[in-house]
């Protein structure tokens, strides 16, 4: 994607801190995210409202928990071998067994970034699962979910969530890309 013709930014070829084929892509920040995501959809010829893109918050959440009321999907305890909160991020898919609905790495491994802006609280968001930004301002907050291997594991509970400003990256940034089926 970095030689993908840009549309706003540059993008590193390789952004990531640690290398390999198998592990999640960290170090990215929302901007570049979202600039991948346009070449992306570009690329394939896919538009806007058929293409990939973040998920909301929302959406996050609804994945992680699959159906679950608990902390985590696996329960309310704690699993070191369900959750990566090592020292490096571990190879996609290897912290156990999937979700109810067959999503790896859901809790732990990367934080992941989503489409919404920062709300201190709920009130006034979407009921609908959409992504609740403050258009045409942005504001100076993105949100991100799912914990990361840099973080204790309370972190990693489906409910957490954390922000920082979109020009943000670090090496337990990452995301997860959606694709509305229609």
């Amino acid at each position: 994607m970095a030689a993908f013709p840009k549309v706003k930014l540059d993008l590193a070829a390789d952004p990531s801190n640690f290398k390999g084929d198998d592990l999640p892509v960290e170090n990215v920040s929302w901007e570049e995210v979202k600039e991948f995501i346009g070449r992306l959809n570009r690329k394939l010829g896919l538009t806007e409202q058929t293409g990939y893109r973040l998920p909301s918050e929302a959406e996050w959440e609804y994945a992680a928990r699959a159906g679950t009321t608990t902390r985590y999907a696996f329960g309310d305890e704690f699993s070191s071998s369900l959750i990566n909160t090592s020292e490096k991020t571990v190879a996609v898919g290897s912290l156990g067994v999937a979700n109810a609905w067959g999503l790896f790495d859901m809790h732990g491994n990367v934080w992941e970034w989503c489409e919404d802006d920062w709300h201190n609280s709920y009130n006034g968001a979407p009921t609908d699962g959409r992504a609740w930004v403050n258009s045409p301002s942005r504001g100076s907050y993105r949100v991100y979910r799912g914990g990361g291997w840099y973080y204790y594991a309370v972190t990693c509970r489906s409910a957490n969530r954390l922000r920082s400003p979109p020009g943000s990256r670090d090496y337990y940034l990452g995301f997860r890309l959606l694709r509305t089926y229609r």
